[in-house]
């Protein structure tokens, strides 16, 4: 059952912009690195760095996207504003600061979060 105090609609409406910038931000490629010609060492590494940083980035989005996803089914669900861990309620403030976030407070801090 859904939590008091949660403005659904609103928490709805959030989960579902953060969702789109997410998928706009997955659809964009990854440049690879160019061909290399002799001396350019630096810039290839440079390169390679940039490509291994965007590909971590991308990961992390596509986590976040799956917790996105997570708390729109928890809103259609009633579970919306549950801790996943525990089950305690998550405090409104901090569904209000992040929307998709699974965990109370106490079950982050637990899981190193």
């Amino acid at each position: 059952m859904n939590q008091p105090g949660i403005d659904l609609e609103a928490a709805r409406a959030a989960l579902i912009a953060e969702r789109a910038r997410l998928m706009v931000e997955l659809g964009e490629p990854i440049e690879g690195p160019g061909q290399m010609t002799y001396g350019s060492q630096a810039a290839a590494a440079s390169q390679v760095f940039s490509q291994q940083r965007d590909l971590a980035l991308r990961d992390r989005s596509r986590l976040e996207l799956s917790r996105v996803e997570a708390a729109l089914r928890s809103i259609d669900d009633g579970t919306y504003g549950t801790c996943t861990n525990c089950g305690n309620p998550i405090a409104p403030e901090r569904l209000e600061a992040i929307p998709w976030v699974p965990h109370c407070i106490d079950c982050a801090r637990k899981l190193g979060r």
